[in-house]
């Protein structure tokens, strides 16, 4: 089968091959353990039961998960192997199985989670960069997605993910995403339970950026939906052209949630500057959990 799972359409027969993702059909996962940094609703007090997938879909030349993304960190599993995963970190007392970067092998989600009744929520943790088709398919099956919108400027997602159309891709994408799901619900103890929330990393030189973001949210998204708008941007490497060659400076980040306030966002996420460094960066090497 010729892949059309993401945007790209590389149409790769997967099976003899890999596509632009690296990636041929067997899922690789490179890390399954309980994740402790993601949102406060989402890692809470046990843990998110997060599931690492090898390869993207994207190029960003700035991505801290670069072992993963093009290294070829990871093991090829099966889907029995990925539900033992799950059983695994469930067991641990996780709140959630969060899906980390599992846009090219969506098929394989779908396929998966049709067979795994989870008793906890499935949370689709992507970089936005989506076909709707596949969201779609996924109706049902997610509880929580929790996707990057990382551009509304078209030059910049060419320059720093070579995706010329992520905007577009992105924005519809997150529109199903928010058809789907809604607003966020927690629970007692203000765990998600379903829902969307939309995160943005701002980027150094490139405030503009996150105002379009932010602007796009406000006018398409209902009223209420939770943004996460972070501050971590970390240079993990090397050899950046200025000016992503440094952390996102205190006036930009300022910047960034003053304008998230004039828009009337009522509720959200922000981050402090201490989350922009190299230790929250997982250890894709140990394949924790995995073996």
């Amino acid at each position: 089968m010729f892949c059309t799972q993401c945007p790209r359409n590389c149409g790769v027969d997967r099976e003899n091959g890999l596509g632009y993702c690296l990636s041929n059909d067997v899922p690789r996962i490179s890390r399954a353990a309980l994740h402790f940094w993601e949102e406060p609703c989402i890692s809470g007090t046990a843990g998110s039961g997060a599931v690492f997938f090898s390869g993207c879909n994207l190029r960003c030349v700035y991505c801290q998960n670069h072992e993963i993304s093009s290294g070829g960190a990871g093991i090829q599993m099966s889907d029995d192997d990925i539900m033992r995963a799950f059983d695994r970190l469930i067991e641990q007392g996780a709140h959630n199985i969060n899906l980390v970067t599992p846009t090219h092998f969506s098929d394989s989600v779908v396929r998966i989670l049709e067979k795994y009744k989870s008793p906890v929520p499935i949370v689709y943790n992507c970089g936005g960069y989506e076909s709707v088709d596949s969201i779609k398919r996924l109706e049902g099956l997610v509880d929580i997605y929790l996707p990057d919108f990382k551009y509304a400027d078209n030059k910049l997602a060419a320059a720093y993910s070579k995706a010329p159309d992520y905007f577009e891709r992105a924005s519809e994408a997150v529109l199903e995403m928010s058809r789907q799901v809604g607003k966020l619900v927690l629970d007692e103890n203000g765990i998600a339970k379903s829902g969307l929330i939309v995160r943005h990393l701002v980027l150094p030189g490139a405030v503009s950026n996150t105002k379009k973001v932010l602007r796009w949210i406000k006018d398409y998204l209902p009223q209420g939906t939770i943004v996460s708008l972070m501050s971590q941007y970390t240079p993990c490497v090397s050899d950046l052209e200025s000016p992503l060659d440094r952390r996102i400076s205190k006036y930009e980040y300022e910047i960034a949630v003053n304008e998230m306030m004039n828009l009337g966002f009522e509720n959200g996420y922000i981050q402090g500057r201490r989350s922009a460094q190299k230790d929250f960066v997982p250890d894709f090497n140990a394949l924790e959990g995995l073996l």
